[in-house]
């Protein structure tokens, strides 16, 4: 198990209720974390249309995630 502190922004903000939360999880990568987050608030965005960062820098979704990381969870953005 792991110890990640999950930050979110915006729409994933609104659906988790909270701007972050710590989450104790089996967690490989960046994706299992956004993975569990997205069914554990029911987001229904796209992984493939989301960014994430892993400790403030930017990250792949592969990247791998350590006890203790900070990962920030970033939806679609539009505008010009």
């Amino acid at each position: 198990m792991k110890t990640i502190t999950v930050r979110y922004f915006a729409i994933f903000r609104e659906q988790a209720g909270v701007s972050e939360e710590t989450i104790e999880l089996e967690a490989e990568t960046a994706r299992d974390v956004f993975e569990h987050t997205r069914s554990r608030h029911g987001s229904a965005e796209p992984r493939g249309h989301c960014k994430v960062a892993i400790n403030d820098a930017m990250a792949d979704w592969s990247s791998p995630v350590s006890d203790g990381d900070i990962v920030l969870l970033f939806p679609p953005v539009a505008g010009g």
